[in-house]
């Protein structure tokens, strides 16, 4: 599924349960699914494993724990552990189904309507509903066993978009299914983040491991409309969805077969969707929600504006193509160097610095740069989204076990919701002021607001927590 899809380590428990295999110490061995922002906004290789791996049975107690893998450095140390292979492998699959299945849809309901209002409001949906079905279906990411609801989130994905297919299925049928998707992604995206604790450990592994999967989704938005946009001038776009239902059934085969079968985190806990909202409560899990939720509200300005800026310098589309690709270019670039280069430690103290500094590079846009150094700026102001791997952390110990899929599914519809709010804000901003000022003024209040919370965590100390080395 998607998502941009995006997010405090302790020392990793001894397995429970029987041991994943894994090679030898002398060797040295990356979703959302579902949306990229963003994940939260593919490619398709097969899974790492050319074996399927056999399920250990869950204990009435409890099941499978976290992989004990050997030392290897940085990322090479989650490809290490076989049931993650598996996940990964689902994600790419789930992505490519998202991302094609959005350009198709689109471009679908415009041949269908000629109506570039009900084109754009296609791609629209894929952000309001997050915000319902990570609220009302929060729940049954600890309710349910994970592997099921991972399992059944690509089969409604897979069966949604079979639907779609169908020439008999009207414009508002369409329309309602993409809801259906989108609604269903931080159910999936939430319960995934919590079975990669289970499978690696709520340390640096699981953050390595979330940072490969938003590290993916990212790539997704670089690559992921290209291969959509071939695609679609070789089949048309009903036949293009139906190649995507293919990928969401691809995508549960495999958490089917390669994943461990864990009970429920809280099958006994009959709790409505009151309880998605009492964690908000918790003072510590507020703040951490906010420092995840403030950034992509803000970070999503200047790409959102790109196409206007560019036509404002008179420039060439190639220009724009160059803006709307530095973010992810530099967020890939940033997780990649954090996560193979830095301790845990040296991460967590960074994760202050790198939210501040991450908009101080939109402020260039007050002297309405070209567009080579604008593309610069963005670079600078993605690579400092490595500030996630830190928070990642946090908020994993922050969030009580028996609530940890609730937390995450809450966290990641919040995270696409925002990209959304953030879009319109900048386009209504953009109505009434010049696009560079819209941009600067941006950078300067995401600043601010991320001051007076991290100043408010500074204050109690409550978030403090360094990993282990």
């Amino acid at each position: 599924m998607a998502p941009t899809d995006t997010p405090a380590p302790t020392d990793t428990p001894a397995p429970a349960g029987p041991p994943v295999p894994t090679p030898a110490p002398a060797a040295t061995a990356p979703q959302a699914a579902v949306m990229a922002p963003t994940d939260t906004p593919t490619g398709t290789p097969a899974p790492a494993s050319t074996s399927a791996p056999s399920p250990a049975p869950a204990t009435a107690a409890a099941g499978p724990g976290p992989a004990s893998v050997p030392a290897a450095p940085g990322y090479l140390a989650v490809f290490r552990v076989r049931e993650f292979r598996w996940v990964f492998g689902a994600h790419l699959l789930s992505l490519l189904g998202l991302v094609v299945s959005e350009i198709a849809l689109t471009v679908l309901v415009y041949d269908l309507t000629r109506s570039p209002l009900l084109s754009s409001l296609t791609f629209a949906l894929g952000f309001l509903p997050y915000l319902l079905g990570g609220t009302l279906l929060a729940g049954l990411a600890d309710r349910h066993p994970p592997r099921r609801v991972l399992v059944v989130c690509d089969l409604v994905c897979a069966g949604a978009v079979a639907l779609m297919v169908l020439p008999a299925t009207p414009v508002a049928g369409l329309l309602v299914l993409r809801c259906a998707v989108a609604a269903v992604a931080p159910v999936f995206q939430g319960t995934r983040m919590a079975t990669l604790a289970d499978i690696l450990g709520d340390g640096d592994l699981f953050v390595l491991g979330r940072s490969l999967l938003r590290i993916v989704s990212q790539s997704a938005l670089l690559a992921g409309f290209g291969v959509g946009g071939v695609l679609l001038t070789v089949v048309p776009a009903r036949g293009a969805i139906a190649l995507t239902a293919a990928t969401f059934l691809l995508s549960a085969l495999l958490l089917r077969l390669g994943t461990a079968r864990r009970p429920a985190r809280a099958a006994d806990r009959r709790e409505g969707p009151g309880a998605t909202w009492s964690l908000l409560r918790d003072r510590r899990i507020r703040r951490l929600m906010l420092l995840f939720w403030v950034p992509p509200l803000f970070v999503v300005v200047p790409e959102a504006l790109a196409a206007p800026y560019a036509d404002g310098l008179g420039v060439s589309t190639a220009a724009l193509g160059l803006l709307m690709c530095a973010l992810p270019v530099g967020t890939i670039a940033g997780e990649l160097l954090a996560g193979a280069l830095l301790s845990p430690a040296t991460r967590a103290r960074l994760v202050a610095p790198l939210l501040l500094a991450g908009f101080l590079p939109f402020l260039l846009y007050a002297l309405r740069p070209g567009p080579a150094l604008a593309a610069l700026a963005l670079v600078a102001a993605g690579a400092a989204g490595a500030h996630t791997l830190g928070l990642d952390a946090r908020f994993v110990a922050a969030v009580p076990e028996e609530r940890r899929g609730r937390a995450m599914t809450l966290m990641t519809a919040g995270m696409m919701t925002v990209q959304g709010v953030g879009m319109a804000g900048a386009g209504l901003a953009a109505e009434f002021a010049p696009v560079h000022r819209v941009v600067a003024a941006a950078g300067l209040l995401a600043v601010l607001i991320l001051g007076v919370l991290l100043a408010t965590e500074g204050r109690d100390g409550a978030d403090r927590h360094v990993p282990h080395r």
